[in-house]
């Protein structure tokens, strides 16, 4: 989603600048919440007697059983659900927003010669079949079926995912290269630090969250009551469908490319000679960079010989 709406910037946009005032008011937002939710449930445990532990199952039990109930007990209480229950409303809404872009976004630049010009119509379409897909979590038993989502979608696959991002960025197309890259669209390159966690420290902290997550992740349950085992398969068949493209596409390109194994994976992990942007006048400045770099290895190179 981050990446969706970052390519909607202007070229010169300070992308330096969002990159640390994001993460900042995103993790301070969890820390306030989290602040707000744990008071609640230490209140709810006062009230009840029971451990906190205890207090709501994990899921969204929290947001629909335990916090309505606290809400209950303060002074002016419909005033704060209606609140509580707007604010709710209005994360999920405009977390939809970035989503469904997302999606909308990936579609018509992969058939740009086809869904353009349609995408209004294509959108509207895909709002239909959303509002179908929803309509199970909605019901009797939506909550169970919600739960299967949440379990194995929220973090498995998009820990991958965000492990392959980072890995690709800075081992195959090389930070130096993005160095430059960025350096073309801001005016400077950012400082070793942010090299040194693409390279490192990233990929190996992704990689230890995803491996204590996998080795914690139990079959999914809801309070008490524990899934078929049919169901867990649809879990992970629903966690597995985002990270299959990445395989897919690998093998497919493979394929596609002539020449031994070697030459094929040699070539595919080199940008195509279109990569580079959109506008002419941005596009020149790059080829530009990219001919002053190879100028100073050649210098490099001659001086060495």
């Amino acid at each position: 989603g981050l990446i969706t709406m970052a390519s909607f910037n202007k070229f010169n946009n300070n992308c330096y600048r969002d990159a640390m005032i994001v993460p900042l008011i995103n993790c301070g937002t969890s820390v306030f919440a989290g602040l707000v939710i744990f008071s609640v449930l230490g209140f709810m445990s006062h009230e009840t007697g029971i451990d906190i532990k205890n207090v709501v199952t994990q899921g969204p039990g929290l947001a629909f059983v335990a916090y309505p109930e606290a809400v209950v007990k303060l002074p002016i209480s419909p005033l704060w659900a209606v609140l509580f229950f707007l604010m709710l409303f209005a994360v999920g809404l405009d977390t939809q927003f970035g989503m469904f872009e997302t999606m909308t976004s990936a579609f018509i630049d992969e058939f740009p010669h086809l869904l353009k010009n349609r995408k209004v119509l294509f959108t509207a379409f895909f709002c239909f079949i959303e509002f179908l897909l929803g309509i199970p979590c909605v019901m009797q038993g939506g909550i169970y079926v919600l739960q299967i989502m949440d379990w194995y979608c929220a973090t498995f696959s998009l820990m991958l995912l965000s492990l392959t991002e980072c890995v690709v960025i800075a081992w195959i197309y090389g930070t130096d290269r993005f160095y430059k890259d960025i350096e073309l669209m801001i005016g400077f390159q950012p400082c070793l630090w942010w090299k040194i966690c693409w390279k490192y420290i990233t990929p190996v902290t992704i990689a230890f969250v995803w491996l204590f997550s996998v080795t914690q992740l139990s079959p999914v349950t809801y309070g008490k009551y524990e899934y078929p085992d049919g169901a867990i398969v649809i879990g992970w068949m629903l966690g597995l469908v985002s990270l299959m493209p990445i395989p897919i596409c690998a093998i497919l390109a493979i394929l596609r490319e002539k020449g031994s194994f070697y030459e094929r994976i040699k070539k595919l992990v080199h940008h195509t000679d279109d990569w580079g942007p959109a506008v002419e006048k941005h596009r020149v400045r790059y080829l530009q960079s990219l001919q002053n770099s190879q100028e100073s290895l050649d210098s490099v190179m001659c001086h060495l010989y």
